[in-house]
C-alpha cells in the first residue's frame, strides 16, 4: 500500500445522523474489506466485527455511500466457525485493523478471492493466482501515528474506524516491537511540544540503524521543545528525528545520530524522512523475488517506473542490468542516486510525474523489461504506452486489485499474455493486499516473461 505523505485529520465534515443508534441485523455476507454486510431500511449496512450468518447488535457510526457504517456491540447468535478472539485491546475501535476477529487462514482466502474477483471483472479470471505470501504479525516496520495535546497529556495512536478521533495506543501487535516500545516515551516527550488541541503526525520507520522519526504538521518549536526532543533521541538512541512545521515545505533535522539506512535488494539507501517503503521486510523480499523470477537474468536494460527510493532498482542492478529509475518526487530519487553511485551500480534517474506525463511507447521500446509500481490509483495512461511499446518483459506492483486488474487488461488488450498473479499480504488483519503478475509479449515465450505488480 503506497502513501507518500502522512495523513491529515483536519477538515472533517459534520457526521450525518443515522436513522437509529442501535440495530439488530443478520449478516448476509462478508465484504472484500472484511466488514459484514447487511440491510437496514433497504440500505446497505457495513458492520465492523461481524461475519456472515451472524446476528449482531450494531451501533451506527457514520454514513457510507448510500448506506451506513457501524460497529458490532454484541454477538447475539450464529457465531461463525472461523471467528477468533482479537489479540489487541483496541481491535473493536482502531481503524488500523478490521479483521482481528477472523482466523488468519480465512483472511488469506478472503484476500485471494478479492484478487480473483477483480480479475474476473475484466475477464482475466483464467490467469493462475498463486498461493498468498503473508507477513507475520509483529513485522510491520513503518507506521503513521497521530498526536494530539489533551490537557496536560498527549494522545498517540491511530484513528478510530470511520472517525477523526485518535485511539490512545497501549499496544499494537501489527508493529515490530521497537516501534511499539517507542510510543510511551514519545507520548511523554511531546507534552513539551504540543499544547491542548494542537496536533501533529509522526511517521516512524525501523531502519537498519534504528528508528527514523518524522514529525510533521506541528507548531513552531520552542527552545524547551527542541531540548526535550533531543533528549528523547538520546534516551532511545533514535537514529534520526526530523521536524516539518505546519505550513512549511522544508524539513528541519533535530537529531541525526547516524544515517538511517535500509537494504533495498542489496542496495543500501538512506531514504529521505517519511519516504515510502514496503511495510515489511519479508513482504519486500517477496515482491523482489517475484520480479526477479519474472524478468530473465539476461535482461540488460530495465525501466523501473514509480521507482521511489529504489525498492526494486537495486536488486535488478545487482544482477548486472542497467536500470533507469523514474519517480515523481525528487528526494527519493536523489537518495537512490547517491546509493547507486556509492555501490557503483548502473542506475540512472529521472524526475517525472508519470500520471500527467507518461513515458511514450517510442521511448520504452528500447528496454528489455519494465517494472511499474504505481500508487493506489494505478497507472492507466502509462499502461497504455507500455502496451504499445512491445517490450517483451513488464513488471507492475499494485496495492489495489481493482486498478491493477484495469491496468492488466490494458496490457492484455495490447497483445500481452498474463502468466500468473502472486498476492502478497503485508497488512495483517486489514483488508489490504498487494499483487504481482507476470506478463509476456504474445509470441515471445514465457521464459522471457513480463511482470506487472
Amino acid at each position: 500500500m503506497r502513501s507518500r505523505r502522512p495523513p491529515s485529520r483536519a477538515g472533517h465534515r459534520p457526521a450525518a445522523k443515522p436513522p437509529v443508534e442501535v440495530a439488530e441485523v443478520t449478516i448476509d455476507r462478508l465484504g472484500l474489506q472484511g466488514e459484514g454486510i447487511a440491510k437496514l431500511q433497504g440500505k446497505p449496512l457495513y458492520i465492523r466485527g461481524a461475519l456472515a450468518g451472524e446476528t449482531v447488535s450494531v451501533r451506527l457510526i457514520a454514513k457510507r455511500g448510500e448506506g451506513w457504517f457501524g460497529r458490532t456491540e454484541k454477538l447475539i447468535s450464529g457465531k461463525h466457525a472461523e471467528r477468533v478472539t482479537p489479540v489487541c485491546r483496541h481491535a473493536d475501535r482502531c481503524g488500523g485493523c478490521s479483521l482481528q476477529h477472523l482466523d488468519l487462514a480465512a483472511q488469506a482466502r478472503l484476500k485471494t478471492e478479492r484478487v480473483k474477483l477483480a480479475l474476473a471483472r475484466v475477464e482475466l479470471d483464467d490467469t493462475p493466482v498463486r498461493p498468498i505470501i503473508s507477513s507475520a504479525p509483529g513485522s510491520r516496520r513503518r507506521a503513521s501515528f497521530g498526536l494530539r495535546g489533551v490537557g496536560k497529556g498527549i494522545v498517540v495512536g491511530f484513528n478510530e474506524a470511520a472517525s477523526s478521533q485518535l485511539i490512545d495506543l497501549k499496544e499494537c501487535p501489527v508493529l515490530v516491537p521497537e516501534l511499539t516500545a517507542m510510543i510511551p516515551p514519545l507520548r511523554a516527550s511531546m507534552a513539551t511540544v504540543l499544547g491542548t488541541g494542537e496536533t501533529c503526525d509522526a511517521v516512524a520507520t525501523l531502519t537498519r540503524d534504528g528508528i527514523d522519526l518524522l514529525l510533521t504538521g506541528g507548531p513552531r518549536l520552542t527552545l524547551a521543545a527542541r531540548e526535550q526532543l533531543a533528549a528523547f533521541a538520546d534516551s532511545l538512541d533514535i537514529a534520526r528525528i526530523t521536524w516539518r512545521e505546519a505550513g512549511q515545505a522544508f524539513d528541519e533535522p533535530l537529531s541525526r545520530r547516524r544515517p538511517a539506512t535500509v537494504d533495498l535488494g542489496g542496495l543500501i539507501v538512506e531514504p529521505p524522512p517519511g519516504a515510502f517503503l514496503q511495510a515489511t521486510v519479508d513482504g519486500q523480499a517477496a515482491l523482489i523475488a517475484a520480479i526477479l523470477e519474472a524478468i530473465p537474468a539476461n535482461a540488460r536494460k530495465i525501466a523501473d517506473l514509480y521507482a521511489g527510493c529504489g525498492t526494486f532498482a537495486g536488486a535488478l542492478a545487482k544482477r548486472g542490468a542497467a536500470v533507469h529509475a523514474v519517480e515523481g518526487l525528487r528526494e527519493p530519487l536523489a537518495a537512490l542516486d547517491r546509493a547507486a553511485r556509492h555501490s557503483q551500480m548502473r542506475v540512472t534517474t529521472e524526475v517525472r510525474d508519470l500520471d500527467k506525463d507518461p513515458i511514450p511507447a517510442a521511448f520504452l521500446k528500447d528496454f528489455d523489461a519494465i517494472v511499474f509500481d504505481p500508487p493506489r490509483a494505478g497507472a492507466k495512461r502509462q499502461a497504455e504506452d507500455i502496451a504499445m511499446s512491445g517490450v517483451k518483459h513488464v513488471v507492475a506492483v499494485s496495492c489495489d486489485p481493482d486498478t491493477f486488474a484495469r491496468d492488466a487488461a490494458i496490457l492484455v488488450d495490447g497483445g500481452y499474455d498474463m502468466n500468473w498473479v502472486q498476492p502478497v499480504d503485508q497488512f495483517t488483519w486489514s483488508g489490504h493486499i498487494e499483487v504481482v503478475a507476470s506478463f509476456t509479449k504474445a509470441g515471445s515465450g514465457y521464459g522471457d516473461a513480463v511482470s506487472v505488480f
